[in-house]
């Protein structure tokens, strides 16, 4: 019947795709071990069998350390080396301000000193615990950190460009306790809605 010569017609398109496949994997493998057998000196042609471990190096924590896939940032990549990576951005804040004209007691270098300071510091003493370094510094992950050092050295160079420091004036305050309306001027405040009253 027509059933039974499509099922057997199936099933030996199935068994030749199998066959197939598995003289590809035939062929490959002993490709394989020729190329292996023409690299290795003539003692050891014998044993063509190659051991893999299953083992790491080093015991991998997923999601920690070296086990981190993903930052769950989009866009932000893991990088493993953002720690060493961020005590020469830091650095390089430090001596910017260092080499500019900037009055060692605006209040902005002042800030920016501390935190660069405080970031190598954390970095340092924690190279292998990137973990160590986001709790130390509060500021989120330690990829975000290197952004943050890129941003602020941005900050930087538009802050010394536009000298801000010197725009900034002191400002009096004029301040009359003797008003009768409190120094709001000729605002009348009346009285409060009935919904208030209660």
């Amino acid at each position: 019947s027509t059933i039974t010569l499509v099922l057997h017609y199936t099933s030996t398109m199935m068994s030749a795709s199998i066959l197939l496949r598995n003289q590809a994997r035939r062929a490959l493998l002993s490709t394989i071990a020729r190329r292996e057998v023409s690299r290795r000196p003539v003692a050891c042609n014998k044993n063509l069998v190659r051991c893999f471990s299953a083992q790491p190096l080093e015991d991998l924590i997923p999601g920690i350390g070296k086990g981190k896939t993903s930052t769950g940032i989009v866009g932000l990549d893991v990088d493993h080396d953002a720690v060493s990576k961020m005590i020469p951005k830091y650095q390089a804040l430090l001596d910017k301000l260092a080499a500019s004209d900037m009055p060692p007691d605006a209040q902005y270098r002042i800030n920016v000193e501390k935190i660069a300071r405080y970031r190598i510091k954390a970095a340092q003493e924690n190279l292998d615990d990137p973990e160590k370094v986001e709790e130390l510094c509060n500021c989120g992950q330690v990829e975000e950190l290197v952004i943050q050092a890129d941003n602020e050295m941005i900050v930087v160079d538009m802050y010394l460009r536009n000298r801000w420091w010197e725009l900034v004036k002191p400002v009096e305050i004029e301040y009359n306790p003797e008003d009768e309306d409190g120094g709001h001027g000729d605002i009348e405040w009346g009285d409060a809605p009935e919904d208030d009253k209660k």
